[in-house]
């Protein structure tokens, strides 16, 4: 059983961990300690043992921990051992991208729809997927036993199409869209603003050349 609240911090940091295990275990190394896993991630040895100590004991003193294993129920902490069916709402250039990155594939997340409002869009294939009407969300929804939803869209229709998500159960949004949506307890949506994040590249730019 996982803990019932746990940081986004923590697990985005579980996320980082599992690339490295997963790089160790390609490079045939059978153990790694804390303070090599730290580094890589970017992190301190303590804040490796603390991330992990939430989920169980792991590692033996002096040795670290055994790659294989760590990584396995890092996996299985993440819910990567079954695939997650997903919906990109908006068909736009940012959606091609997401679409095309075999990333998400090699994860366990499955794209299975992508829908938009453009009749100059619905009908076309991207990625070997047709491009939906949106007006048909729901619809789309069912069919394709959506866990996750992808919303690429600008800021105006975003709350709108969050409720109808919402509505026909979807609990998991991932959030281009430069707006923060509302959306009742138990729904969790994580927000990816690229200008905020180019904004704070720039403030690290201009602290460095303050000193």
């Amino acid at each position: 059983m996982l803990p019932r609240k746990i940081a986004d911090s923590t697990v985005r940091r579980l996320a980082i961990y599992l690339r490295f295990l997963e790089e160790f275990q390609r490079q045939g190394q059978a153990t790694v300690a804390s303070d090599a896993l730290a580094q890589r991630a970017g992190t301190t040895s303590a804040q490796v043992r603390k991330d992990l100590s939430f989920f169980g004991s792991f590692g033996t003193r002096g040795l670290g921990y055994d790659v294989v294993p760590l990584a396995d129920r890092l996996r299985e902490i993440l819910g990567l051992g079954h695939r997650h069916r997903v919906a990109i709402i908006g068909a736009g250039r940012l959606a091609a991208a997401l679409v095309d990155y075999t990333g998400f594939s090699a994860r366990g997340f499955e794209i299975v729809a992508v829908v938009d409002r453009d009749p100059a869009r619905i009908g076309a294939v991207l990625a070997g997927l047709t491009i939906e009407d949106v007006a048909d969300l729901e619809h789309v929804v069912r069919r394709g036993e959506v866990e996750i939803a992808i919303l690429v869209t600008p800021a105006g229709p975003a709350q709108a199409l969050v409720d109808r998500l919402v509505a026909v159960g979807i609990t998991a949004i991932l959030n281009f869209a430069p707006v923060q949506l509302q959306v009742p307890e138990g729904v969790d949506v994580k927000n990816v603003n690229l200008a905020v994040e180019l904004e704070t590249l720039s403030y690290a730019l201009s602290a460095r050349a303050a000193t």
